[in-house]
């Protein structure tokens, strides 16, 4: 049971950390510039694609983990 729960926060904390890092890259874009007549609208396109970018990113390296992992029970 304490296993599934450290393995629940370091996926939250896995997750949190590459939609950070997303959100740090795309805003280097300046999509606003590119939808000069609502920057609300820029703000939440680029909060939304950091989203979905870094929710995509944890989860491949969490599975390719989960997965290397699970490479030992091949060879037992």
């Amino acid at each position: 049971m304490k296993l599934l729960g450290i393995q629940g926060i370091l996926t939250i904390i896995s997750h949190l950390s590459f939609i950070a890092l997303a959100f740090w890259a795309i805003s280097a874009l300046h999509i606003e510039r590119l939808m000069p007549f609502n920057p609300r609208q820029a703000r939440v396109l680029i909060v939304m694609l950091a989203v979905a970018v870094g929710f995509g990113c944890s989860s491949f390296f969490l599975d390719f983990i989960d997965n290397v992992r699970n490479l030992g029970y091949l060879v037992r």
